[in-house]
Order: C-alpha cells, then sequence, then structure tokens
C-alpha cells in the first residue's frame, strides 16, 4: 500500500492508495474519525480499506489535515470536506476511466462521506459505520443521492441507536435508492469485540451490490 501525498486545500495530505486490479476498476475513498478517535490506520479504516482491495478497488485511505502528516488544522467538518473532495479528485486523476466511485466513513468519518455524497454525483454507493446522527446535522440528506449500507452498534455509547434509526428512517422514505441497515448485537461505538461481524456485514453488502453490477 504505497504512500502517496496529495495536494489539499491547506497544504499536502498524508495517504495511502492501492491501484486497481484492471484499468477501469472502480474507485473507494475511505475516510477517517475524528482526530481524537483515530487516523487512517483505525482498524476499521484499515478493515474497509482491505476489504476494498481485496475487490480490485482502486482505494484509498488518508488523514485529514493536523493528522498524522497532513498539514493544516482541525477545522471542524468544514475544511475536511474540502480534503476529501480534494483527495477524490486525486484518485480520479489517476482512474479516469472507474466506472463506479464509492466512498465508506468511520463516524466523523461517516459524516463526511455522506456530505460527499451529496456533492459528488459520481459516487453511486456508500458505507457509513457508526454515524454520529445525534452529533451532526444530516438534513442535507435531501434526497440521499445513492444506495448505501448503514452500520452501527447497539451497545454504542457515543451514538444512540435512536438517532441513527431517525436517520435510516428517514432515508428510506425516499425512491430510487435502497438503504441497507445492520445493527451489531453488543457493539461500542468503536466495534472493540465485535470487528469480525462488522466486516462480515461490509463484505457481504460489497458482494452483494458487486454482483447486481454495482447497483
Amino acid at each position: 500500500m504505497p504512500e502517496v501525498i496529495i495536494a489539499g486545500p491547506e497544504g499536502r495530505l498524508e495517504g495511502r492508495y492501492q491501484p486497481g486490479t484492471t484499468p477501469r476498476a472502480p474507485v473507494a475513498i475511505l475516510l477517517q474519525p475524528h482526530p481524537a478517535q483515530g487516523t487512517m490506520n483505525h482498524p476499521i479504516v484499515l478493515a474497509l480499506y482491505q476489504s476494498f482491495v481485496k475487490r480490485g478497488f482502486a482505494t484509498l485511505r488518508f488523514n485529514f489535515r493536523g493528522v498524522g502528516r497532513s498539514q493544516g488544522t482541525f477545522d471542524n467538518g468544514i475544511g475536511e470536506l474540502s480534503d476529501a473532495a480534494s483527495a477524490l479528485d486525486w484518485l480520479q486523476q489517476f482512474n479516469p476511466e472507474a466506472q463506479t466511485t464509492w466512498v465508506g466513513g468511520f463516524s466523523f468519518g461517516a459524516w463526511i462521506g455522506m456530505q460527499l455524497l451529496m456533492r459528488r454525483p459520481e459516487i453511486k454507493g456508500f458505507i457509513s459505520i457508526a454515524p454520529p446522527a445525534n452529533m451532526y446535522d444530516f438534513s442535507f440528506l435531501a434526497p440521499c443521492p445513492s444506495s448505501g449500507i448503514i452500520i452501527d452498534g447497539e451497545a454504542d455509547e457515543v451514538v444512540p441507536t435512536s438517532a441513527v434509526q431517525k436517520l435510516v428512517d428517514k432515508l428510506k422514505t425516499q425512491k430510487h435508492i435502497t438503504i441497507h441497515h445492520s445493527t451489531i448485537p453488543g457493539a461500542n461505538h468503536f466495534f472493540a469485540q465485535e470487528m469480525e461481524p462488522l466486516m462480515g456485514e461490509v463484505d457481504s453488502y460489497l458482494d452483494m451490490r458487486l454482483a447486481n453490477g454495482g447497483r
């Protein structure tokens, strides 16, 4: 997984990139949690990265501004969304024939990922893990333009399951997309003891979508 440096809005962004297995391979960008919770090397982000790589995607994960070797300072989501857009531009520059684009994120990264989804119509799938629906406003998803999966933990001590369920219920009323939702029994916000069932849900969903041609 080669290290890459991306030109971001506030300077360089540090990333890890795995090229796709074919010239027209789909691309995936994966977003870290809040800097107080981790980096692009967080176990959940790394596991997501590996799932997409295993399926032949051109896959990128990176550190938001002020994290690791990325320049800049934390910007409460505004600058981080710009970082994500710049990183996606970089990814697409190297994969101009990619047929499909996916975004995945954990916690704060799930919130940024859903905002990126709204701004980039080429994104056709998303994986949103433990989206902080009680901490940030998700009302921008009106309507949500793409199908995806939202996964949360039954024992999440940071984001109540009721807040995630309210978000899911809202999205499920929208036409022309399909929102899958899975709650992992016994899992806390970080899925500390439940990484295996978490990634089982991710892998099953990805395989289902890819078997349907990404739809």
